[in-house]
């Protein structure tokens, strides 16, 4: 693993592992190597190994999270060959925090919140996706992606504000789930007959087997997103550009696909454009979504309208709205010395995994 200073283009420095590297994780406090049966927790200050997790369960896709709040720097890993449990270390203290008993069959997904006060984690079935409070471990909320067939999570994130998760997978749909407010005042009773109704139905969820009170209780997605392909990785995450909100899914393809997401009825998110990745730097907009009544008929009609602004020299947004207006980094300048990462203000550094004599690594 070589390290480099994204600032002055210079190499921090290089480490060499016994086997390949399957991931590598770091915030502005801590740095994770993970191999299939080991993990490496560097202090990202001047990149010293502080701990080696050893003889943990092989985990051959190095599924690992690490909450970018460097103020926790909390790790998640899986503790187990068979079944999905969650090891929720600290890597501040260097301590084991808890054990979580996620799912009954293994992790496919696994991330925390911008805070690192949440985790979520989904199955290899891909069906039930759970999330859990940090760092005591207990279950916050439920949601179901479907019934009807199994399938590979290949993208689970959390939007900035922790309001909504995202999962995407090998399937052509994009689930969007809702993390509504927990309160624990007591539920107002049932004013007419349908609520009594509904009241008695899910009182009689009790006396039915686990599995199905279960499924009853866990919560649909709040929106979707429509992929025209199936069967492909991808990546999936939430934004805010131009001060709307945004789902945003990069595709294997070599596309990235953003789509308007309604914050307060959910339901099928609108396709507004698609980017090209591969550099031919072409953008298609949605012709079938440029419509425009005089009197809009929803709020996802209404931000699905393609800006009349002029169009920014320079590429990207940023969270505030708007394009960035960042300066222009100049040259790299190429220390004379060593780098160290001394000051909270310096960039995280860039990492790239290079093959070395000892191990074949991947590139990261």
């Amino acid at each position: 693993m070589n390290v480099y200073h994204f600032k002055k283009g210079t190499e921090i420095c290089n480490y060499s592992y016994s086997s390949n590297i399957l991931s590598i994780k770091l915030n502005r406090q801590r740095l994770l190597v993970c191999l299939e049966e080991s993990i490496y927790i560097h202090n990202i200050k001047d990149m010293k190994l502080l701990k080696t997790l050893l003889d943990i369960p092989a985990n051959p896709t190095g599924l690992c999270a690490l909450s970018i709040n460097h103020s926790n720097s909390y790790l998640a890993y899986p503790g187990s060959l068979t079944t999905g449990e969650i090891v929720l270390y600290d890597g501040n203290s260097l301590k084991t925090v808890c054990t979580i008993a996620a799912h009954e069959g293994t992790l496919a997904a696994i991330t925390f919140n911008s805070s690192g006060s949440k985790l979520a984690s989904a199955s290899a079935k891909g069906t039930v996706i759970r999330v859990f409070s940090v760092p005591d471990g207990q279950k916050l909320y439920e949601f179901r992606r479907g019934m009807k067939r199994y399938v590979t999570i290949s993208s689970l994130v959390f939007s900035m504000d922790s309001q909504f998760l995202c999962a995407s997978s090998n399937t052509e749909t994009v689930h969007i789930f809702k993390l509504e407010n927990l309160t624990n005042s007591r539920p107002e009773e049932p004013s007419t007959w349908s609520g009594y109704m509904g009241k008695m139905f899910m009182a009689a969820t009790n006396y039915l087997p686990a599995q199905v009170s279960d499924m009853m209780n866990q919560d649909r997605a709040f929106a979707t997103g429509r992929l025209n392909f199936s069967g492909q990785k991808n990546i999936c995450t939430l934004s805010t550009i131009q001060k709307l909100p945004r789902l945003l899914v990069a595709s294997s393809n070599g596309h990235l696909y953003i789509y308007n997401l309604d914050p307060q009825d959910g339901g099928e998110c609108v396709l507004i454009k698609t980017h090209s990745l591969l550099g031919s730097g072409t953008t298609k907009e949605n012709k079938e979504n440029d419509l425009r009544p005089s009197l809009p008929q929803s709020y996802a009609a209404t931000v699905a309208r393609p800006s009349t602004s002029a169009a920014s020299t320079v590429p990207g947004y940023s969270e505030d709205g708007g394009a960035l207006r960042g300066e222009v980094i100049p040259e790299h300048e190429f220390a004379t010395g060593p780098v160290c990462l001394d000051d909270e203000n310096e960039f995280p550094p860039i990492i790239l995994c290079r093959g070395s004599q000892k191990g074949k690594t991947k590139q990261s």
